[in-house]
């Protein structure tokens, strides 16, 4: 039974990913190509198109041989809930591993190509700035969070309130057939963590939203009008995506918190959540595959070319995904290959940002754990 659940959990959360991994090279931009910079004009060129499928076609190979060896692995193992979690793991880190190997080849092609083709001759380079973009409403408004952070307050409130009712032992994992796997001894310390993850999980997507509307502006200069549009697109979905996503975590963790002071049958504490990470997973990928990268699958209604290019700053991105720019006073900016946003490695802010966020992130449940 433990096998066929996290089998169907493998099928509706994994392949998902598996099926992001495959696609992103028809998501990026018109002007990148595995992480290099490319005149938009030759994007739909039948060798960039040639390179595109056979990425798609190798990482599709490699999740056909994941999902085989998971599920082979699983009948030979017969092993518990943890040893079917560690396959799942190890095969989702191997796939990404995989991934990024036959990147780095088509990016080396690519720099290849783009060296031979020569295509930036006779056309000039360009940085469009628009003056009045951060004018317009980039992301939905933070007041949102509002909600996030009021459900945070109440499942405090009512924790301390009815801190009593709170049995001196409760569960805080379940097994998939209901059984508890991990209990905590009653403290204030022990009863806090879900309260104090909500208002870090409340704080982080408000950040992470708020990064969104203040990420580099990337105009194309080929077609700004239209670069500018599909841009706004991109940034007000991923906004409305977070808005969502963290409001519906708050209430996931209330929850299980309330689940300690109230009786709530066990197996909705182990449905929802398992439904929770599916939904979120599908979004990402129909909101990817429906946006693209910097709004690049957004339909517009003209296609202009001309004899201006973006400005090439392929030295500043190192294999085509690390940006290192120390005059650049950016500290987010879109990523070249993928999907959403990274940062700028050579600003010494942005570092503590994310070093911040990482040590909150396994501090706090190390702090306050049983």
């Amino acid at each position: 039974m433990d096998f066929l659940v996290f089998g169907l959990i493998f099928s509706a959360v994994i392949l998902p990913v598996f099926l992001s991994i495959m696609f992103i090279p028809y998501w990026t931009r018109k002007t990148e190509s595995f992480g290099v910079s490319i005149p938009e004009e030759v994007y739909e060129r039948t060798e960039l198109q040639t390179m595109r499928k056979k990425y798609s076609v190798s990482m599709g190979a490699a999740g056909i041989v994941a999902v085989v060896g998971y599920f082979a692995a699983g009948i030979l193992m017969q092993g518990d809930e943890n040893t079917f979690s560690l396959l799942l793991s190890a095969i989702l880190v191997l796939y990404i591993l995989i991934s990024f190997i036959v990147y780095l080849r088509f990016h080396k092609q690519m720099k290849v190509m783009k060296a031979n083709e020569n295509w930036s001759h006779g056309k000039s380079q360009q940085v469009v700035v628009d003056t009045s973009f951060r004018t317009q409403r980039l992301t939905y408004s933070n007041g949102w969070f509002f909600i996030a952070f009021a459900i945070s307050l109440v499942t405090l409130v009512l924790t301390f309130q009815f801190y009593d009712r709170i049995p001196e032992r409760f569960p805080m994992q379940y097994s998939f057939n209901g059984e508890v796997t991990n209990w905590a001894d009653k403290s204030y310390r022990t009863v806090l963590l879900m309260p104090v993850m909500q208002f870090y999980l409340a704080a982080l997507f408000l950040f992470i939203n708020s990064m969104i509307g203040r990420a580099k502006q990337q105009v194309s200069a080929e077609n700004p009008e239209e670069s500018k549009y599909r841009n706004l697109v991109f940034r007000r979905r991923w906004s409305a995506f977070i808005i969502i996503t963290g409001i519906g975590i708050t209430v996931l963790f209330a929850l299980i918190q309330l689940s300690f002071i109230y009786d709530i049958d066990e197996r909705l504490l182990i449905i929802l959540p398992i439904l929770f990470g599916i939904a979120v997973t599908i979004g990402t990928v129909v909101l990817s595959f429906t946006t693209g990268q910097g709004g690049s699958r957004v339909q517009t209604t003209t296609d202009k070319k001309g004899e201006v290019i973006d400005r090439d700053d392929d030295r500043y991105w190192k294999l085509g995904q690390f940006y290192i720019n120390k005059n650049d006073p950016a500290l987010f900016l879109e990523k070249r290959f993928g999907i959403g946003w990274t940062i700028n490695l050579a600003s010494p802010f942005a570092w503590l940002i994310l070093i911040t966020i990482i040590l909150l992130a396994v501090g706090l449940p190390l702090l306050l754990g049983a």
